[in-house]
């Protein structure tokens, strides 16, 4: 079923009632009231002029990881950008140019391929450029902060602005881009050309493979959970806890690593935002410490579910 209530552009681009579940790593969540699927920045300005003229509240996700969309759904429109790949690279600058909804383990594979250095870090991050840069997502001592030279948003009066890395005010897993109503175009990354790439590519392999096999890729999960409370991590803090395994519904803390929560084939948004508390709960009474979620809750969940937000 497509929008019918004007003849914008975006007419043939958004759809109602559209289940997101497909939509999400973690493989649950509700319907959209309205979704739009853009392939081109054109589709991403057509759907925003769409929901402003129809003054309904936007949502945007990439690949759908790091985040809970609840089981009631999101009200207003949501727009996906998982489709809108596109990345350029200039050989004279050692610069990458790539699009919102590009993924990052596929712009890294694309750099170390040309022995391009940077990005080794990202190939195993289940996110595109726009959800990373919006996060400052990282793994294994690197993040988007460390390569980026600028991105290109939108701003809520559908106005290209051009934000510096200093702009951004990146910090641990977040930016001022956080929870605001802009939506990230595009990203620009600094990287170290000229190097062998069967050397670049061995290092990204080796950095995937690490990260495989200490991490339960053969679950739906959204990657991890919370964030390390330095100078511990999370994933300790819960093992030592004893709840790896520790199963609600079907939503299970992981065998492998305790920081990831996995989806074992039916489990809801409900099931999985509740073993969040659960774990934050026993993990404070025991250590008198909080786990902060690194994850972002997406919709409604139930009154009863507490203490999820960071404070």
């Amino acid at each position: 079923m497509t929008a019918t209530t004007n003849q914008s552009p975006a007419f043939s681009l958004i759809s109602a009632q559209a289940s997101l579940h497909n939509l999400t790593t973690f493989r649950v969540g509700g319907v959209a009231e309205w979704l739009a699927l853009p392939r081109h920045r054109q589709d991403v300005e057509a759907s925003l002029a769409w929901a402003k003229a129809e003054a309904v509240e936007v949502t945007v996700l990439g690949a759908g990881s790091n985040l809970l969309i609840s089981d009631r759904g999101i009200p207003g429109l949501v727009i996906c950008t998982r489709h809108w790949r596109q990345s350029q690279f200039d050989p004279a600058t050692g610069r990458v140019r790539a699009a919102a909804g590009e993924p990052l383990p596929t712009l890294a594979w694309k750099a170390a391929k040309r022995g391009w250095r940077g990005l080794e870090w990202a190939v195993g991050i289940p996110g595109t450029i726009g959800g990373a840069v919006v996060m400052n997502a990282g793994a294994h001592g690197g993040c988007v902060a460390d390569s980026l030279v600028a991105a290109t948003i939108l701003n809520p009066q559908q106005q290209q602005v051009d934000l510096a890395l200093a702009d951004l005010a990146f910090q641990y897993r977040s930016s001022c881009l956080q929870g605001s109503k802009q939506v990230v175009l595009d990203a620009t990354f600094q990287l170290q050309p000229g190097h062998d790439p069967a050397v670049v590519v061995a290092d990204t392999l080796a950095g995937l493979n690490q990260r495989r096999a200490s991490q339960p890729y053969d679950r739906p999960s959204c990657g991890s959970v919370f964030r390390n409370p330095q100078p511990y991590t999370a994933g300790w803090l819960i093992e030592q806890t004893g709840l790896k395994g520790y199963q609600l519904g079907q939503a299970q803390v992981a065998e492998r690593h305790a920081n990831f929560i996995v989806n074992l084939g039916g489990a809801t948004a409900t099931d999985i935002y509740r073993l969040i508390q659960h774990v934050q709960d026993h993990v404070e009474a025991q250590w008198s410490l909080r786990l902060q979620p690194e994850v972002k809750f997406i919709g409604e969940f139930s009154d009863h579910s507490r203490g999820l937000e960071e404070s």
